[in-house]
């Protein structure tokens, strides 16, 4: 894309900073990244076979083939973590939110237009979460440093003693009516943007700590928590765990997961390890997505992903050639084709089935954190030390 040179800018922040491409160089380099970009060892993965490309007619009846694939990687450190990305479609702009500050990058231009840490008026550098509320204002929710709000070119930030729940942020949503909802690991929150009035739900949720928000065309907003998941109709909560068919059956017979925070005030990290292997937690949720029809997708910790179509749940996990089974980051994209971030890659769901890209071993091992789809149909995929750009129309026919 346009010789990009982003994410080498950080004012100095972001060290070790080179595209990748598809080069020799990065050939060489590939069992060294895959070692790089690992939190910890990732299971092996199960056997997918590459999609044959899906053939489709344009307007001019010109015959195109959907083939995802990696066109460059960018490494932002070897110790960099990339959590958030988000799409400013109006502005074509793209942000990351990294463990070291946050960049916007001009998509059309393929450069850094900005870069904010603390210096700037971020209230912590460690970026979980970025939102969009209606007036344009872009929010950045931090690891212990609040909520942050970058609007005109002036930044404001909610601590606790301004009603935000906790200084754990994770999750923004915004909604129809005017309220911008806030994920927090103490409940979540709803910002009034009119009147600034600030409102805390706890009690009403499955579980306090909130990862995921999503508002569908109903709009009613749905919570994925460390517990389970809430869904908020009008006035009426309403909640699910892997009693009801949230999460895949834990067939490897993994470890359960006991980092979690459940019904403590006490901080945890988000290893996915215990003694080396893999755990499993299936009422944990990053990460969710709606199709246009309202289905509801979740990613798990360890329990895959579940689909939910307002009456009964299906899950998918490695056996059905989902990449790894802790679910990171999910969305959609242009051609309704889910992309799934993993704890061992990148993955997509179309015509009923879990494929893999022809590449796909560039990213095997590799902890997926965040997602975003650009205005070209471009997928975006943060990793630790890495963000990929994926196409994901390849014409192979003029």
């Amino acid at each position: 894309m346009r010789n990009l040179t982003l994410l080498c800018l950080l004012s100095g922040l972001l060290w070790g900073c080179s595209p990748s491409g598809d080069g020799d160089q990065e050939k060489k380099k590939a069992q060294e990244n895959k070692v790089e970009q690992k939190i910890a060892p990732a299971a092996p993965a199960a056997p997918v076979a590459p999609a044959a490309p899906a053939a489709t007619a344009s307007a001019s009846g010109v015959e195109v083939a959907s083939l995802p694939v990696i066109l460059e990687s960018y490494d932002v450190g070897q110790n960099v973590y990339v959590r958030s990305l988000m799409v400013e479609k109006e502005k074509n702009r793209l942000w990351v939110g990294t463990s070291v500050g946050v960049m916007e990058i001009d998509l059309e231009k393929g450069a850094v237009v900005n870069t904010f840490t603390r210096k700037e008026g971020l209230a912590n550098e460690y970026v979980f979460a970025i939102g969009l509320d209606r007036n344009g204002a872009k929010w950045f929710g931090t690891n212990s440093g609040g909520a942050s709000r970058y609007q005109n070119g002036e930044w404001k930030t909610w601590f606790p003693m301004h009603g935000l729940a906790d200084y754990w942020v994770y999750s923004f949503a915004q909604h129809p009516d005017g309220g911008l909802w806030i994920g927090t690991w103490a409940g979540v929150n709803r910002l009034d943007l009119d009147t600034g009035r600030m409102d805390t739900f706890v009690k009403e949720l499955v579980n306090e700590w909130v990862y995921a928000m999503v508002v569908d065309g109903q709009k009613r907003i749905w919570f994925g928590t460390e517990g389970g998941i809430t869904r908020l109709d009008g006035q009426e909560w309403r909640s699910w765990t892997h009693a009801d068919g949230l999460g895949a059956e834990n067939v490897d017979e993994l470890p359960l997961s006991t980092n979690t925070g459940l019904g403590t005030r006490n901080r945890h990290d988000l290893g996915v390890l215990s003694g080396g292997m893999s755990t499993y937690n299936p009422n944990y949720v990053f990460s969710l997505a709606l199709e246009k029809d309202g289905a509801l997708w979740a990613g798990t910790w360890g329990g895959g992903v579940s689909r939910f179509d307002g009456q009964n749940w299906r899950s998918f996990a490695r056996k059905e050639g989902l990449p790894g089974n802790i679910v990171y980051g999910l969305t959609f994209d242009r051609q309704e084709r889910l992309w799934a971030g993993t704890s061992n890659g990148l993955g997509y769901y179309q015509q009923g089935k879990w494929q893999a890209l022809p590449e796909n071993h560039r990213l095997l091992g590799a902890h997926v954190y965040a997602l975003a789809v650009s205005p070209a149909d471009e997928l975006w995929a943060g990793t630790r030390g890495k963000v990929y750009r994926i196409g994901l129309t390849n014409k192979v026919k003029e």
